[in-house]
């Protein structure tokens, strides 16, 4: 049985800063390509970057330069550092594999960017 328990959502001003944390409980993480994907009102849910094993990114244009994913295969937990915030930002984040496993998805940390 595999859980993602996504973390570090918050309320953040335009401009600011965040770091989500992933954490994989009963899982073979160190496996996985890992994604982090978001949701915002009314949209479906897209992906906004993804790591390899190795530590291989990349990002949807959307966020390419503002955002980065990191890992740490011996903790099991995947990090999404958020800066230079804008309100289009705003949605629920969600960890999982790529591609997806419907299984996997957590309940995700809310990220709402609003001055």
């Amino acid at each position: 049985q595999v859980q993602l328990v996504e973390s570090g959502g918050g309320l953040v001003q335009p401009g600011g800063s965040l770091r989500l944390s992933c954490a994989a409980v009963g899982s073979i993480f160190s496996g996985y390509v890992m994604g982090w994907y978001r949701q915002a009102p009314g949209k479906q849910r897209e992906l906004v970057g993804r790591i390899t094993i190795g530590g291989s990114t990349n990002y949807a244009d959307s966020v390419k330069g503002r955002f980065t994913i990191s890992r740490d295969n011996a903790k099991n937990t995947v990090y999404l550092q958020m800066n230079s915030l804008k309100s289009e930002d705003t949605a629920v984040y969600y960890c999982n594999s790529w591609p997806p496993r419907r299984d996997y998805w957590g309940q995700g940390t809310q990220v709402t960017v609003s001055s």
